[in-house]
């Protein structure tokens, strides 16, 4: 996989930090959805665990190799367990002992907490402790999309380190050098400004799932289409997918009708806008989001998915 070049600048900074010897002890990289958090968090893994003694992080020495398999002795992920959302205390418990140990390798111990917005709140009150008192020559990487999710005690103890949203052109470039030709742009179009959330799937399924979605949600605003047998639909296949194509799609509407100044220029009571014309309920289009979101983190309990997505797709519909 090629280096995403909108990520140059954070890897420049880490770099020149850690040929200075002063890495901090733990860094929190805040990223756009699928734009890299991930990546540069088994980057910077390399950088610090590189045994090349120019130039790190290498990519050819045993210790970059190691990282890229994820079969260093030295470096620990953390992750929410199959199909759980949450990194439990159980997890942190392991994670700060093994941390004590020295390493193997005589040199750094790193840890990657991904996503660690995932992390409960007695998680994050025992990986509190770690960060407070770090042990010698020790890394934590977290990596999160959203913040403000973690306590401030955590956030005021990391390096920030920002990852944008690349730019359209500058995406589809990456995913044609990593993946090959493709519709990338409509690829993207679906999932959002995405970039490494897209070249892990495949480029023509997501587009029919998302002309199918976008086809569905238009019918739904003119005051057509089954919510009952719709959702029963989705519910089946691919719905956390299904979900972002329906996130997405109520962000675009809310970007278009708020303007480029940002400003809304006209706020009533409709149930919901029939064009770029129309009336802009804003509570509506918001709680439809909300709603959207609040669906996509309850995917891990046992719901009827069927109902819950009904209930949203229902109001989408407004009279003919």
């Amino acid at each position: 996989m090629s280096n995403p070049s909108w990520i140059s600048e954070p890897m420049a900074t880490l770099a020149a930090a850690h040929q200075a010897d002063r890495m901090p002890h733990a860094l929190l990289i805040h990223e756009a959805p699928g734009s890299g958090g991930d990546w540069l968090a088994g980057w910077v893994a390399k950088l610090v665990l590189c045994r090349s003694a120019t130039g790190a992080p290498c990519s050819a020495c045993p210790g970059c190799h190691r990282v890229a398999s994820s079969q260093h002795p030295d470096l620990l992920v953390l992750q929410p367990i199959e199909d759980s959302r949450q990194i439990r205390i159980e997890q942190v418990r392991e994670l700060s002992q093994e941390l004590a140990l020295t390493a193997h390798q005589g040199a750094y111990k790193v840890a990657i907490i991904t996503p660690a917005d995932t992390l409960n709140r007695f998680a994050a009150n025992a990986l509190l402790k770690t960060l407070e008192e770090p042990p010698p020559r020790t890394l934590l990487v977290l990596v999160v999309t959203q913040p403000s999710r973690l306590p401030a005690t955590i956030l005021s103890r990391c390096q920030r380190v920002r990852v944008k949203a690349p730019e359209r052109k500058e995406a589809v470039a990456w995913l044609q050098a990593t993946r090959g030709a493709g519709d990338w742009d409509a690829v993207l179009d679906t999932v959002g400004e995405a970039p490494m959330l897209a070249a892990d799937v495949d480029p023509k399924a997501v587009v029919q799932v998302g002309l199918e979605v976008r086809r569905g949600l238009e019918e739904a605003t003119s005051g057509g289409g089954d919510p009952v047998a719709t959702a029963e639909r989705w519910a089946r296949a691919d719905l956390p997918l299904r979900l972002r194509c329906i996130e997405n799609w109520l962000t675009d509407r809310i970007r278009a009708h708020c303007g480029s100044d940002g400003f809304f220029t006209k706020v009533g009571a409709a149930p919901y806008p029939a064009g770029r014309t129309g009336v802009l309920n804003t509570g509506h289009l918001f709680e439809l989001v909300d709603g959207v979101r609040e669906l996509k983190s309850a995917l891990d309990t046992p719901i009827n998915r069927g109902l819950a997505l009904e209930a949203i797709l229902r109001r989408f519909h407004r009279p003919a």
